[in-house]
């Protein structure tokens, strides 16, 4: 044989461990199980499995501010070890800049299935309506909670933002949609005005979990379609920081709970029989965009349609995404002293089962973002 055209074989594999060491001198691995709700990719690494550090909390609100740090900022340096495995899966070349996902931690108590920590390139939030629809596919998918092959299972998670559930709805063994229960809705502010460099818009603002800023694109000139996603963006960043001190996004729940946290920029399409319908897009942290009609925005759209009466029980708003995908939501319960009380149904399917790797001879480290 000519030594010359010897073909180059790889270096043998090693068994994956279970446990995934944030920072070692030797190959460490990290499991994860990969989904996405309507087009927004959500990755969950149960941390408990996979041997990770614990985050310190009591609650899962106290771990979220633990990973999040004193300074408060989605940009801060490193929170905690489990930080570097956020930045490990978000960052290219394992990830990107529009990754999503979540560490499964302990709940808050035996009323819940599990918590989560939710985050992203930025570092972390405090709801996330994709991600509770992910997971509870997930959860019945790896038998977690059992689910009938015909009804629904009801999965009760805890979030940063409190205690949200997941109904899993099947037929036939498989899983055709989630329904994502949020924490209550309620509107901040209205018609506040906000310069751009696009204009003067007129914003709302509403929490759901998280603080969102909603804007009619066609104030800004623009429409809700791919080709506009730089202008898009460019108006949620401004959006955004000019609505720094805005006391209308003061959360009662205190600082975790305060302050923007995504934009939406939606537009009116022709109602349907069943309510309105409406296009969107959702800028959130450092101009990140949510390929989803975004779950927990969703659940803010519809606090201020409520208000505007033009939605109500039994009534479905149709919210599409930027890229064609939709969510209905609806009014589960009004009267709630905390807010309104709403429902989002979409779709999440298992896109990946992975087991990411990082040599310590790789000069990338945990990679980098562009």
């Amino acid at each position: 044989m000519d030594h010359r055209h010897r073909p180059v074989l790889p270096r043998p594999v090693r068994p994956v461990p279970r446990g995934v060491p944030a920072v070692t001198g030797e190959l460490a691995f990290v499991r994860t199980a990969d989904y996405h709700t309507a087009g927004e990719p959500f990755r969950i690494v149960d941390t408990a499995g996979a041997g990770l550090p614990p985050v310190p909390g009591d609650t899962v609100a106290e771990r979220c501010a633990t990973a999040i740090g004193p300074g408060g900022s989605g940009t801060a340096p490193r929170r905690s070890p489990l930080d570097d495995v956020r930045r490990l899966l978000v960052q290219e070349p394992r990830g990107h800049a529009g990754m999503y996902g979540g560490f499964v931690v302990p709940p808050d108590d035996d009323g819940a299935h599990f918590g989560v920590l939710f985050w992203h390139k930025d570092g972390y939030s405090t709801a996330c309506g994709h991600g509770t629809m992910a997971l509870g596919a997930w959860a019945v998918d790896t038998g977690r909670v059992v689910a009938p092959d015909d009804g629904d299972a009801q999965v009760r998670i805890d979030v940063p933002s409190g205690r949200v559930a997941a109904t899993v709805h099947r037929a036939g063994g498989r899983t055709t949609g989630v329904t994502f229960r949020n924490v209550p809705a309620r509107v901040g502010a209205r018609k506040v005005p906000v310069a751009t460099t696009l204009g003067l818009a007129e914003v709302d603002i509403a929490h759901a979990g998280a603080c969102y800023a909603s804007v009619a694109a066609r104030d800004l000139g623009l429409e809700v379609t791919r080709a506009a996603l730089p202008e898009l963006v460019r108006a949620g960043q401004e959006i955004r920081a000019a609505l720094a001190a805005h006391p209308g996004t003061w959360h009662p729940g205190g600082p975790l709970l305060s302050g923007v946290y995504g934009v939406i920029l939606h537009e009116e399409l022709p109602g349907t029989p069943f309510g309105p319908h409406q296009r969107n897009v959702t800028v959130f942290a450092d101009g990140q965009i949510d390929r989803s009609p975004c779950g927990s925005g969703t659940s803010a759209r519809l606090a201020l349609l409520a208000e505007d009466g033009r939605i109500g029980p039994g009534e479905d708003l149709l919210h599409e995404s930027v890229v064609g995908t939709v969510f209905t939501g609806r009014v589960a319960a009004v009267g709630s002293p905390d807010g309104l009380v709403t429902e989002v149904t979409g779709t999440a399917y298992r896109t990946g089962e992975h087991a990411f790797v990082r040599d310590p001879q790789d000069s990338l480290g945990a990679g980098f973002l562009l």
